[in-house]
């Protein structure tokens, strides 16, 4: 294979684009069962080609070709030193990461019943109805899936309201995390392609499971 891939040794984690291919979707694939795999540890691993193979479980070759593939599509990335997930309970966890999420320092993270789990920069009255709406955006979405995903090809079920220009003045993101559907509230525009998106990920993959 192509020196591209990353070699052993070299400890491995989804970018923050992985993060977001992982949560995007309840749907299963080999890509994805390979970042989840990743996201419930609390340490990023050594890469070895026997974990690799268990991760995939591909014989060598096939294990190979898909971690190729991860790397072309820029879903992992290596590090010479171990990255640790942060630790702590999520009410305290959460208010540290969500601001990075928005332009404006406003985000906040709801579940799929509309409870907001944490919330940084909203009044607690904004939060709650904003984490209603998220739910209801989600039942919305779910109920004209054929249309958007079968008939017109959008494969993302992200909402938001823009501007003139486009800019999202709010966006409301959904994350599954195993049996879980959460939303990303986010005011302003969205900075996900970084790494404390992926450590928002990574958290509630530890603590929800896959």
């Amino acid at each position: 294979m192509s020196d591209f891939i990353l070699h052993e040794g070299t400890f491995i984690s989804p970018t923050p684009a992985g993060a977001y291919y992982a949560s995007a979707s309840p749907t299963q694939d080999p890509a994805r069962r390979v970042l989840w795999q990743l996201l419930q540890l609390d340490n990023t691993p050594s890469l070895t080609l026997a974990k690799l193979q268990a991760w995939t479980g591909e014989d060598e070759q096939h294990a190979q070709q898909l971690l190729y593939h991860l790397q072309t599509e820029t879903l992992v990335q290596g590090f010479e030193q171990p990255q640790t997930c942060p630790g702590g309970p999520l009410e305290e966890v959460l208010p540290q990461i969500l601001p990075a999420m928005s332009g404006d320092g406003k985000a906040l993270l709801a579940d799929d019943q509309g409870f907001y789990v944490a919330s940084a920069g909203f009044r607690h009255e904004a939060a709650e109805e904003l984490a209603a709406l998220s739910a209801s955006l989600g039942t919305l979405h779910k109920r004209h899936k054929p249309l958007l995903s079968n008939n017109l090809g959008y494969h993302t079920s992200a909402w938001t309201l823009a501007d003139a220009a486009g800019n999202s003045q709010i966006g409301f993101w959904p994350l599954f995390i195993g049996d879980q559907r959460f939303s990303l509230v986010v005011g302003g525009l969205p900075r996900l392609n970084q790494h404390t998106f992926t450590q928002l990920v990574w958290v509630l993959g530890i603590r929800y499971g896959c």
